[in-house]
Formats: C-alpha cells, sequence, structure tokens
C-alpha cells in the first residue's frame, strides 16, 4: 500500500461503507443510503443503476469495464445523472482482485481513481466523468448491430431448448391459485417499477387481479401494499428473499434447468427449513419471463406486465442470459400482455355507490324541478307552504 503525496487529494473525493460482492443481485439487497458499492459486471444495466440509485450509494467501483462497446448500455448514465463517482477496471494494490482487497464492512474514500483506507491505496482503476460516458456511450452505438445478431442467436436457442414448454406447456407447475379467466399482473424489478405500480394502484384495488412477483421485485411491491399470490425465483440465486413473505404467498414457484436439479432448487433444503413448500417449473427462462409463461399456461386475461422490458434496447440492457427468453415469451404470450403505462389509458374505474347515489340525486332534483314548473306544481307548492305555516296544535 502507497500514501497519497498530496494533502490536499487526500482528503478530496468521497467517503462510505464499502459493499462487495461478486453477485450484484446480493449486494443490491444489503446496500444502503451512503454505501460504495464495489462489483464486477460488464455493462451497467439500467435496472442495476436504477438499484444503486434508489439505495442512495455514494460511488461505484467495478472490477469491469462499465461500457464495454459493445452496445450503449444505459447504466452508468443513470449513475453520472445522480451525480454519483465511478471507478471501472479497477484492480487491487499489486495487481490482487478488487473484491478480495477492498475490505467489505470498512470505511473507504474514493478519490479520483484510487480507492482508499486509512489514506492508504487499496485499489486503483480509471475514474468516469460524464464526458468519458458521453464518448464512450457514442462509440458503443457501432457495436448494436453484433448484440442484434447475438438476440437472434440467443432466441433460436431458447426455442430449440424449450420446444416442449412454449408449444404443450410441459414443465408448467399446478398452481393452488386459480388464474384461467382472471386478470393477472407481473412484477419484476425493472426500470420505473415504482412508478408503474403507482399508474395502477386504483386497477390492483378495484379489479384484485392475481398478483405475481419475482424473488428480486418482491421486497418492493410488498412496501407497495401487495400481497402476492405467486412468488417465482430462480434457482441459481443463493439468498432467498424473507420468509415470512413467501409463506404469506399461495405459491412459490422455482424455476430450474430441464432435466436437471440446481441444489438450490424447489426440493432443496432451504425451503423445508423455512416451512415453504415450492413448485419445480422446468425452464432456463428469467424468472419475469416464466411468470409471463406460467399466467399465459394457466389461461390469464389479460396480463399486465410491471417493470418488464419491452424495447429492443432494454432487451439489450437487460442480463445476457435473458435476452433469448425475453423476446420469444412476449411472442408467446402476445395480445394477452398489456402495459402497466397503458392501463390508466385503458381502464376508466368501477362505478362506485357514491357514484350513484349522486346521479339518483340529480335526477331526482331535475324530477322536482320539472314539476314546479306546472300547474300542479304550483298547486303543491301552495299547498305545502300553507301546511308549514300553520302552527303546531293549531285546531284548524
Amino acid at each position: 500500500m502507497v500514501k497519497l503525496r498530496s494533502r490536499s487529494q487526500m482528503y478530496a473525493g468521497v467517503t462510505g461503507t464499502a459493499r462487495a460482492d461478486r453477485r450484484t443481485s446480493t449486494l443490491l439487497s444489503r446496500i444502503s443510503a451512503g454505501d460504495v458499492a464495489v462489483i464486477d459486471q460488464v455493462d451497467l444495466d439500467r435496472p442495476t443503476a436504477e438499484a444503486l440509485v434508489e439505495a442512495g450509494v455514494v460511488a461505484v467501483v467495478n472490477r469491469s469495464a462499465m461500457i464495454s462497446g459493445r452496445f450503449p448500455n444505459r447504466g452508468p448514465q443513470m449513475l453520472v445523472d445522480a451525480g454519483i463517482r465511478m471507478v471501472d477496471q479497477a484492480t487491487g494494490f499489486g495487481g490482487r482482485d478488487l473484491l478480495s482487497t477492498v475490505p467489505d464492512g470498512r470505511q473507504v474514500r474514493v478519490v479520483g481513481g484510487s480507492v482508499l483506507v486509512d489514506d492508504q491505496v487499496v485499489a486503483e482503476g480509471r475514474e468516469l466523468t460524464a464526458a468519458d460516458v458521453t464518448d464512450q456511450l457514442q462509440a458503443a452505438q457501432a457495436g448494436l448491430g453484433t448484440q442484434l445478431q447475438s438476440l437472434t442467436y440467443n432466441s433460436v436457442e431458447f426455442l430449440r431448448r424449450e420446444e416442449h414448454l412454449l408449444l404443450r406447456g410441459e414443465g408448467v407447475p399446478a398452481l393452488r391459485t386459480r388464474v384461467a379467466g382472471r386478470p393477472v399482473v407481473v412484477v419484476e424489478h425493472g426500470p420505473d417499477m415504482d412508478a408503474e405500480l403507482r399508474r395502477i394502484r386504483r386497477y390492483l384495488r378495484e379489479v384484485k387481479p392475481v398478483v405475481m412477483v419475482t424473488g428480486d421485485a418482491l421486497q418492493v411491491a410488498r412496501h407497495a401494499g401487495l400481497s402476492p399470490d405467486v412468488v417465482i425465483l430462480d434457482s441459481r440465486v443463493e439468498d432467498l428473499p424473507a420468509a415470512e413473505a413467501l409463506r404469506h404467498a399461495r405459491d412459490v414457484v422455482v424455476t430450474e434447468p430441464p432435466g436437471a436439479v440446481r441444489s438450490g432448487g424447489a426440493g432443496s433444503e432451504r425451503f423445508e427449513r423455512i416451512g415453504v413448500r415450492a413448485h419445480p417449473m422446468q425452464t432456463t427462462a428469467t424468472p419475469g419471463d416464466a411468470a409471463l409463461l406460467l399466467a399465459d399456461s394457466a389461461g390469464a386475461r389479460p396480463i399486465v406486465g410491471v417493470g418488464l422490458r419491452g424495447t429492443v434496447e432494454e432487451f439489450l440492457d437487460g442480463s445476457r442470459e435473458g435476452l433469448g427468453s425475453g423476446y420469444v415469451t412476449r411472442l408467446k404470450v402476445g395480445p394477452r400482455l398489456v402495459d402497466a403505462t397503458a392501463v390508466p389509458m385503458l381502464y376508466s374505474g368501477q362505478l362506485r355507490a357514491r357514484h350513484a347515489y349522486l346521479v339518483l340525486l340529480v335526477g331526482l332534483i331535475a324530477v322536482v324541478a320539472a314539476i314546479a314548473t306546472t300547474s300542479v306544481g304550483h298547486q303543491w307548492a301552495h299547498d305545502l307552504t300553507d301546511q308549514l305555516s300553520t302552527p303546531v296544535g293549531h285546531p284548524w
């Protein structure tokens, strides 16, 4: 380790608690405001960046390139807009691995492209400024053609692997939740998830659809007041959501690769320990895509997607594993799928009791006004005036 020579540099930059993890999904579950996120992720995607911004981190140190040049990923620009410091292609002092060098849970200072602990440099990388991000994203536009080819290849491979699921529904579990003929809302952790949930709050309250939530979106969905009927988990993810949240769901589904059961699959001890009975679903699709296929196979009408990717850029900005399943799944679900942003325009709400009473009152006033203009109405008004003017108890 070496000391910084400049005293002014020593006290520049930002300070926070280091949170380091090779699994970004695990890291996102334990970061908080003021932390310095230490990750290893090529091409920081928008959902991850959005989660980092929402958590309130002050800096992100990446072992890999924030922008590799394969395509213009949106994550780094989100960090720039939020004023979050960025360092990428970082290595530990002396060429050691970054994530084993930066101590998790310790106070660190990020100065330029350096990471310091107790004023000693423990890791160094490349500082990314707003100008750097702009230049690199412009250069990455040329990589879009290659990524589209990758999307095509992955889609064909997914069709080949999942033919039985897509054509005949094999591997789809039978749920205790009644889905056939009912509207279903599928919630995945993605761009604008919170805003989309707010937009359909009235729809959720009045229609009471079946709610399917992926594991990474479960906490946010519960904070928004949702009680998920079905939770879809990925057997590759080691950390489970809160046991209480899983026990409150009517069904828990775990995706597993066809022909093989992962150690974290539905039959593993980790579900038995928390008292949850999980259903296996044989597919390599992402949990969000698996939820769409599950709702479609069970006969949902319609399916409302929250946080789902919808544009080519969003598909390319997601994980590499979800490229094929995302595109093919949307072709399979077809016209049943409605984006959450369109729900307020399509759903005007149910007629409430107070609305009916108001219409009845307006109609009654109109009838009284009409009668009052006739001779009979004048006579009724005259008789009513006489009765009201007669003192109580008068012999007449």
